[in-house]
């Protein structure tokens, strides 16, 4: 009888408190364990709580914006009341001031360009010459066209725009870069079509993305960094080694697959698609 309730005692000691009282380490262990283990336990509520918070409010927002969208479909939004709405927002005094500055600075800027470097990629600004360091791709005019419909200087942008249509010339024998001619020149045309809407603008764009498209035709997808905008040469500049420059190639895709998605043609996303499939 007495080995049997030794037994017995053996196997259920470590739910008796008194094994612990006499054996200090161990009740320290195990208080350290369970310490441990509510803090785990409360972590991971806290982080479920929190998460869910999170997609209730997504979802609010998800909601708001379906309905808006839905009221917009409908024609039951009333825009004008929304405009009035951002209107009834009191500009801050400072913020005025801050953008008739930005938009004077602009002013004076494109002033000094238009008189003495027009057409021209980039103007000297202390010997009042414009030079042509891209080519001769009117760049800082291209590049400034968004800005001006932005700032709402129509007369400035309708002047550019004129310069657009009937003076820009890609049909050079220059070896352009490949970078700077997309994110300078598709890029800037492609912005100023979709803020005006004006198709020369895309079709500039498209003009321009066609002939560089032959740096693609390489071995690897990979496109060189340098093209002849009349041959469609294109070769790697001697200060890289020969090589492609890999960030050149993929800060290039946003502007040629935008190009795809504006004019429906999938050739220049494709090229895009064939570079990242092989690097």
């Amino acid at each position: 009888m007495a080995r049997g309730r030794s037994s017995l005692s053996g196997k259920w000691r470590y739910c008796n408190p008194s094994y612990y009282l006499r054996r200090p380490k161990r009740l320290a262990l195990l208080f350290i364990v369970f310490v441990c283990a509510s803090f785990f336990v409360w972590d991971r509520q806290t982080l479920v709580r929190e998460h869910e918070v999170e997609i209730l409010r997504l979802n609010e927002a998800v909601n708001q914006l379906k309905n808006m969208l839905e009221e917009l479909k409908s024609g039951g939004g009333d825009d004008g009341k929304l405009i009035n709405e951002k209107k009834d927002v009191p500009d801050e005094p400072i913020d005025v001031e801050r953008r008739q500055k930005v938009k004077e600075a602009m002013i004076h800027a494109w002033n000094s360009y238009e008189k003495y470097a027009w057409g021209h990629d980039e103007l000297q600004p202390q010997s009042k010459k414009g030079i042509d360091s891209f080519g001769g791709l009117g760049a800082t005019l291209i590049d400034a066209l968004d800005t001006l419909y932005i700032m709402g200087l129509d007369e400035q942008f309708q002047r550019a725009r004129e310069w657009v249509a009937n003076s820009l010339d890609f049909n050079k024998d220059y070896d352009a870069s490949v970078f700077e001619t997309t994110i300078r020149v598709v890029g800037g045309l492609l912005s100023t079509y979709d803020l005006s809407g004006d198709k020369v603008f895309l079709e500039k764009a498209r003009d321009i993305a066609d002939r560089l498209l032959p740096a693609w035709n390489t071995p690897s997808g990979i496109p060189y960094n340098t093209i002849n905008l009349v041959h469609g040469n294109a070769h790697n500049p001697g200060w890289t080694g020969g090589d492609s420059i890999l960030a050149d190639s993929g800060t290039e895709q946003l502007e040629f697959i935008a190009l795809s998605h504006r004019t429906g043609d999938p050739k220049v996303s494709a090229e895009g698609r064939e570079c990242y499939s092989s690097a």
